[in-house]
């Protein structure tokens, strides 16, 4: 917001009182001018003027990093298994105004990870058709910029999902946690592979691991409704609705063993706001539902 400085005058006073008069009006008006233009250009309420920097430059708390390699790209952060070949999490913020811009097209272009010092899984080792490579930090999150875009497309950001479970359920998962962005101005999102319980399989020259389920944390970062909620659903076709699989936060760590805002909040805010949730205060879409029931699931379950 522009700055204002208050003119105390030079001492003098001027010529006649219609005069000065005159100019504190003029002085005033243009004031209230500026306030409006100020306000109505600025951010609103939860929205920063940083907004799309990366989570690093803003000093944000990630989670904790069971694999050692915590790696940063522009707009999203994540940690790397080099024994599954994918990230454990990947962390970013999700915003209502990057939401709302100017949308930019898919690229399509997945490639390596050259930030990944082990070497990421490749492309290559996604060939089976029943496996799709799905986005952790989903392209739509990332479609406010070329940048973002471009980066979501590394293979670091991908893990074997099952056709139907990509397409379907996941699908609207991601897509009801846009809907809350925008409700709620401003996300911290947390998603990753289920990977200390066993695996469905290995593919690929670089043996990625094929997770049996994935897990999704959100937490509302805006006053007054600070609240947060957990996601576990198994890698597969499901005619259930999102909030079926909701559970707490402090379940999905005892899960996974990572704590997802210990260096966030304070430490009685994080107890509370991890040891429960209101599956209403984050209430799905039941028409979108219905889509997927009837016509999405029905299409991947063909081509399983």
């Amino acid at each position: 917001m522009a700055k204002f400085r208050r003119n105390h005058g030079s001492g003098q006073r001027g010529k006649s009182a219609g005069g000065g008069l005159i100019t504190k009006v003029l002085l005033f008006v243009g004031a209230i001018i500026a306030l409006y233009f100020g306000f109505n250009n600025a951010p609103s309420d939860g929205d920063y003027e940083d907004a799309d920097l990366p989570i690093v430059e803003r000093e944000f708390a990630l989670p904790t990093s069971t694999t050692g390699q915590v790696v940063h790209h522009n707009y999203y952060s994540l940690s790397y298994s080099e024994e599954h070949e994918q990230a454990e999490w990947v962390a970013y913020e999700l915003h209502r105004n990057l939401l709302e811009g100017e949308r930019v097209p898919r690229t399509n272009d997945f490639r390596d990870d050259p930030k990944i010092s082990t070497g990421s899984s490749s492309r290559y080792d996604f060939g089976r058709p029943e496996y799709d490579r799905g986005h952790l930090a989903p392209a739509a999150d990332m479609s406010f910029n070329e940048k973002a875009m471009s980066e979501s497309f590394y293979m670091s950001n991908m893990s074997p999902q099952r056709q139907g479970f990509n397409q379907g359920i996941w699908r609207e998962l991601e897509e009801t946690t846009r809907r809350w962005a925008r409700k709620f101005k401003r996300l911290y999102v947390v998603t990753g592979p289920v990977l200390t319980r066993p695996i469905i399989e290995r593919i690929g020259n670089n043996r990625v691991s094929v997770p049996a389920a994935y897990y999704k944390v959100l937490l509302d970062l805006d006053f007054p409704e600070q609240k947060a909620i957990g996601f576990i659903m198994p890698n597969q076709v499901s005619d259930r609705r999102i909030a079926d699989y909701a559970v707490s936060v402090d379940e999905v760590e005892e899960l996974t063993g990572i704590d997802f805002f210990g260096d966030l909040l304070d430490p009685d805010l994080e107890a509370e706001l991890e040891s429960r949730f209101d599956v209403k205060m984050w209430s799905d879409d039941y028409g979108r539902y219905q889509q997927r029931v009837q016509k999405w699931n029905r299409v991947a379950e063909r081509h399983e």
